[in-house]
């Protein structure tokens, strides 16, 4: 597999649902690597491709998995709420495809979701700066 699928954006989250799946499943280390086996042809999670992770958790959601929302952080939180006051006043669209290409530039990082704390407050400082600037001049 090529390195740039490996590192595709949201990859190890998919990794990880596939885990907590396995989990709530409760499948065993041998019933697990050969679910992996018959839908990927692989037999471990690691070596799939990102279409295979998904196909994974499509067969595990057919076999009864729930998977429930993320329990964001109070920092994303933060900086989804500032980009929502931010977007009558942005030139664009103010899409999270936006909102992340801002976090990308700001502390390298390809998502909110992703930020850890000290990151989060860094985004969220730059976000009321940049509000702030935005607001001086329209008014």
């Amino acid at each position: 597999m090529l390195s740039q699928e490996k590192a595709a954006p949201g990859r190890e989250a998919m990794v990880r649902k596939i885990h907590v799946g396995r989990r709530q499943l409760r499948l065993d280390d041998v019933t697990y690597r050969a679910l992996l086996q018959r839908v990927t042809g692989r037999v471990s999670s690691t070596v799939c491709s990102v279409q295979q992770l998904h196909d994974v958790l499509a067969e595990m959601k057919r076999l009864g998995f729930k998977a429930t929302a993320p329990n964001h952080k109070p920092w994303v939180r933060k900086v989804y709420a500032l980009w929502k006051e931010m977007k009558p006043l942005l030139r664009g669209d103010g899409s999270k495809e936006a909102l992340r290409a801002f976090v990308e530039r700001c502390v390298s990082v390809s998502a909110p979701e992703f930020l850890d704390e000290p990151q989060g407050r860094k985004v969220i400082e730059a976000l009321k700066a940049w509000k702030s600037r935005m607001e001086t001049r329209n008014g």
